[in-house]
C-alpha cells in the first residue's frame, strides 16, 4: 500500500509539471526564458543535494558522451515545453507531450534495431492518431494553437531522446542531477538573450520554483526510488495516468475543461501506448 501510495504521488508530480509551468508562463505572465531557468536552477539545487549525500562530490561523475547528451535532450525539453505552456492548455500539453515521448522512443528503437513486435507498431500507430486528432480543424475554445503543440511536441522528441539517452547510465539520480546543473547555464543564456526576465506577476516565483524543486527534483528523485521495487511494466502503465491527471489539474486549478475531441485523443494515445507494453506479439 505505501508502495502504490509513492508512486501515484510520483504521478501527481509529473502531472503537476504541466499545471505549475501553465500557472507561470500563462497566468502569472513569466516569459518562458525566465520559467525554465527558475525550474532548471531550483531543480538543480535540490537534484545535488540528494546526489551528494548519496553519492558524495566524488561519487558526481558521468562519461562525457553521457553526460553532453543528456543537458542537449534536456535543454531542448525545457526549451519547448516552457514555450508550449504559455500557449495550450496543460492537459493537452501533457498529452502532445506524452505521445511524442512514445513516438519518439519508437523511431529510437527502430534506429537501434531492436526487435519491434506487432502490438508496438500498432500502439505507435495510434499514438500517432492520437496527436493528429488535437489538430484537426476547430473554432472556438476548442482551438489548439499550432505552435504551441508544435513546442510541445518538441519537448517530447527531447525527453524521449533524454530517456533514451539516460539508458546508458548507471545511478540515474547522478545523471539528472548533472544534467539539471550543467543545463542550467544554458537557460541562464537563453533567459538574457530573450530579454524576458522581470516580466509578469511576482507570484509567478512560486509555480516556477515548486515545479523545479519539488515536481522535478523532489518528484524525480523519489520516483528512482521507487522505480527498482515495482515490475517495469507496472512503472510504464502507472505513467499512463499522468496526461490524465494533469487535465484534472487544468480543470481544477486552471478552469481549463477538457473538449471531447482531447477526450478521444487521450483515449488514442493512452491506448496505444498501452497496446504497446503488450510482451507478445
Amino acid at each position: 500500500m505505501r508502495l502504490f501510495a509513492l508512486t501515484a504521488l510520483v504521478m501527481v508530480a509529473f502531472a503537476a509539471n504541466s499545471v505549475l509551468n501553465r500557472m507561470a508562463v500563462h497566468d502569472a505572465g513569466w516569459g518562458p526564458a525566465a520559467t525554465g531557468f527558475v525550474r532548471l536552477a531550483s531543480g538543480a539545487l535540490v537534484l545535488l543535494i540528494l546526489a551528494i549525500r548519496a553519492k558524495g562530490v566524488r561519487g558526481l561523475r558521468l562519461p562525457g558522451a553521457v553526460l553532453g547528451a543528456g543537458v542537449a535532450t534536456l535543454a531542448l525539453y525545457i526549451f519547448g515545453f516552457s514555450i508550449a505552456s504559455g500557449l495550450i492548455d496543460a492537459g493537452v500539453g501533457a498529452l502532445t507531450l506524452f505521445g511524442m515521448v512514445q513516438i519518439t522512443m519508437f523511431a529510437g528503437a527502430l534506429w537501434l534495431r531492436e526487435a519491434i513486435s506487432l502490438w508496438r507498431w500498432i500502439g505507435a500507430g495510434l499514438a500517432f492518431a492520437g496527436l493528429a486528432v488535437l489538430l484537426l480543424p476547430a473554432s472556438g475554445a476548442a482551438h489548439i494553437d499550432p505552435r504551441g503543440f508544435a513546442m510541445m511536441a518538441l519537448a517530447g522528441i527531447g525527453w524521449g531522446l533524454y530517456s533514451l539517452n539516460g539508458r546508458r547510465a548507471t545511478d540515474p539520480l547522478v545523471a539528472t542531477a548533472l544534467n539539471f546543473a550543467l543545463a542550467t547555464p544554458l537557460a541562464l543564456i537563453w533567459m538574457l538573450s530573450a530579454g524576458d526576465w522581470g516580466q509578469g506577476a511576482s507570484w509567478g516565483w512560486t509555480p516556477a520554483i515548486l515545479s523545479g524543486a519539488v515536481t522535478s527534483g523532489l518528484g524525480y528523485a523519489l520516483w528512482y526510488r521507487v522505480l527498482p521495487q515495482i515490475p517495469a511494466s507496472l512503472a510504464a502503465i502507472a505513467q499512463l495516468s499522468v496526461p490524465l491527471i494533469a487535465a484534472l489539474g487544468g480543470a481544477v486549478l486552471l478552469a481549463e475543461i477538457p473538449s471531447v475531441r482531447f477526450w478521444l485523443a487521450a483515449a488514442l494515445v493512452i491506448g496505444g501506448i498501452a497496446l504497446s507494453l503488450r510482451r507478445k506479439t
